[in-house]
């Protein structure tokens, strides 16, 4: 049976057990009853199988199953179920507490804040209103006061005066939606600042609660009664527990005794311990954050007094940021307020889920069933325990880790809660695991034992007994949460589907995207330069070393070149220079006249030529 055939079914099934059970008088919710039908289906001795598609009669019968178990309240895994379930749906870590605390007061503020971001006044009388809003604003924010307090709104009114007078709401209407609201923050934070200093100086703050006083006395307060209360399951477990061991080792002794109900009163108590011990851990990390807060605020008390004394003025951006951080500081006190506030109201109202042990077994009867019995405490059994160490060669196939030789031993992921791997699905008892024995790594899980005798047996098979304890998980449903079981039963029946609780009791393991990246050569590079393939190259080379082996190298040296030193100079080399002229010149000759007289002869017979040279002399050109 699969996919939406059943989803389905499981729906109609977790609603009608639902209706059954309002029916009867009880009101459960939704988480609840889909845990029960799990576990239910769950258990081998109703004989439900889920590989197959259930029949009308099958449901009829799971109902009823679901109903007698959730109506029936002398059963002690219904009270233990119940307080997982309480506990799963109303548990916040720091974080988270105080994220979804900042979520409801921005929700608070939110009219507040849009009257003021989304107004743009013109008017003086809507500026002055807009100016009271922010008041508002900053005495909602800070949580100093009520609005019903007009000294604290007196207050609030002075302190903003100083910081910001209504003669800037001009430039505040101006800015953007986002800048304004930022502006609004920075006020609410400084005229905070500025009415813890006034109370500090005796000038006023009388509505203001002494945190650090209130939290001194609550958060020791807080301890002690939830010391009380773990020791007081405690004790309770190991009576049990002695109990059930007297119980295997004698039964005709007991035999009024019901060992379901007494094995489910164990379980209830160590999921209560279990419980008490994640919020005292929690009240210990708000006593070490208190101490840190009363630190630096009595520090910046102190620089913010000397700042500030005898002067009648000073400069905004030199005290400003002390202000602010004043109020950064005590909004860390109203947090641990809050947060130890919530832890207590978790540890009153798990002791509702306790009630059952005093109807089921009262003290006067318990005191009876012990007699003759001893009653050993956790710390005493690991004392029994301790140097008795595994011999790793008896297991050649098996990894033994030990505090000597494991790094981060103590960070280690033990299974089952740091129960004793074994007796749980032997014995069905949740003994304490020492891991001084010696902690089994099998398929990357780690496994302590009670033992070293427990150790030993689980070892020959680890599978065998791991596989028992799942069975023992379906028989107590309430192991599942307890022995952190839930990744091996998350398939069986999809009960998150059921349900519109968006955080349910059966959690899915956190995830998250995730990506890796290498380098291309991690390392260095190795090329040998020198490699030739050819061989012909290398005879080449061998050659010409062998022939190397006959040279002869010689060197001398003179007297005059002994302990000198190499030198040298340097020139500058000679440039290419070149010239280059140019000169236009001409000259002119006189043109040659020369006449020849007397060709044309005469009267006389003979001819007489006479040369006339009228050439000008050169010198007159």
């Amino acid at each position: 049976m699969s996919g939406e055939l059943t989803q389905s079914v499981i729906k109609r099934i977790v609603r009608q057990v639902g209706l059954e059970c309002a029916a009867r008088g009880q009101s459960l919710s939704e988480t609840l009853v889909a845990f029960m039908v799990k576990a239910v289906v769950l258990d081998p001795r109703n004989d439900f199988n889920m590989d197959r598609i259930l029949t009308e009669n099958d449901m009829q019968d799971l109902i009823q199953l679901c109903v007698t178990r959730l109506l029936d309240t002398t059963n002690p895994s219904l009270s233990t179920i119940k307080m997982q379930v309480y506990f799963d749906m109303n548990y916040a870590n720091r974080d988270e507490l105080l994220r979804e605390q900042e979520h409801v007061l921005e929700g608070k503020l939110a009219p507040v804040i849009r009257a003021i971001t989304e107004s743009g006044p013109h008017a003086q009388e809507e500026m002055e209103n807009v100016y009271q809003k922010i008041v508002t604003y900053a005495l909602l924010r800070s949580g100093l006061g009520s609005l019903t307090d007009i000294e604290a709104i007196r207050e609030v009114t002075a302190a903003l005066q100083s910081v910001f007078p209504q003669t800037e709401m001009i430039t505040f209407i101006s800015l953007s939606k986002k800048d304004k609201e930022q502006q609004l923050k920075d006020l609410a934070m400084l005229v905070t600042g500025i009415r813890l200093y006034n109370k500090q100086c005796q000038k006023g703050g009388s509505s203001i609660d002494d945190l650090p006083n209130l939290l001194h006395e609550a958060i020791p307060s807080a301890t002690r009664t939830l010391d009380e209360r773990l020791n007081s399951c405690q004790l309770l477990a190991h009576r049990y527990t002695a109990l059930l061991e007297s119980m295997q080792e004698d039964p005709s002794r007991y035999s009024q005794l019901s060992t379901f109900k007494l094995k489910g009163a164990l379980f209830n108590v160590r999921q209560y311990e279990a419980f008490l011990c994640i919020l005292q851990s929690n009240a210990v990390t708000s006593a070490q954050e208190v101490e840190s807060l009363d630190v630096k605020f009595e520090a910046a008390m102190m620089v913010l007094k000397n700042t500030m004394q005898d002067k009648t003025s000073i400069e905004s951006k030199e005290v400003f940021p002390m202000f602010m951080e004043l109020s950064k500081l005590w909004t860390g006190y109203q947090n641990e307020m809050l947060l130890l506030s919530f832890l207590t109201n978790m540890a009153d109202n798990l002791q509702q889920f306790l009630e059952i042990q005093s109807q089921l077994f009262p003290e006067e009867m318990l005191t009876s069933l012990l007699e003759g019995v001893t009653v050993k405490s956790d710390e005493e059994r690991i004392k029994e325990t301790m140097g008795m160490e595994m011999n790793v060669s008896d297991f050649k196939n098996q990894e033994w880790l030990f505090p000597e030789t494991t790094d981060n031993f103590d960070q280690l992921l033990i299974q089952y809660h740091g129960f004793c791997a074994h007796s749980i699905g032997v014995k069905g008892i949740t003994l304490p695991g020492n891991p001084a024995i010696g902690i089994l790594k099998h398929k990357e899980k780690y496994y302590v034992f009670s033992s070293k005798e427990a150790a030993y047996i689980f070892a020959q098979d680890p599978d065998k007994f791991i596989q028992l304890n799942v069975e023992k998980a379906k028989k107590y449903a309430e192991l599942i949460q307890l022995l952190e079981l839930r990744h091996q039963f998350e398939y069986l029946v999809p009960h998150a589907q059921a349900t519109n609780a968006k955080k349910g009791l059966m959690k899915q393991p956190p995830k998250c995207d995730s990506g890796t990246q290498t380098d291309t050569h991690i390392l260095p590079p190795t090329i040998v330069r020198s490699y030739e393939w050819n061989e012909w190259e290398l005879r080449r080379k061998a050659i010409k070393l062998a022939n190397l082996r006959r040279k002869l190298t010689h060197g001398m040296q003179t007297d005059l070149s002994h302990m000198r030193r190499e030198n040298c100079t340097q020139v500058y080399l000679p440039k290419d220079v070149g010239t280059q002229t140019k000169r236009d010149n001409s000259s002119n000759v006189p043109k040659p006249q020369v006449f020849l007289k007397g060709l044309r002869g005469g009267s006389s017979p003979t001819t007489h030529m006479v040369i006339v040279d009228l050439t000008r002399p050169l010198d007159e050109t």
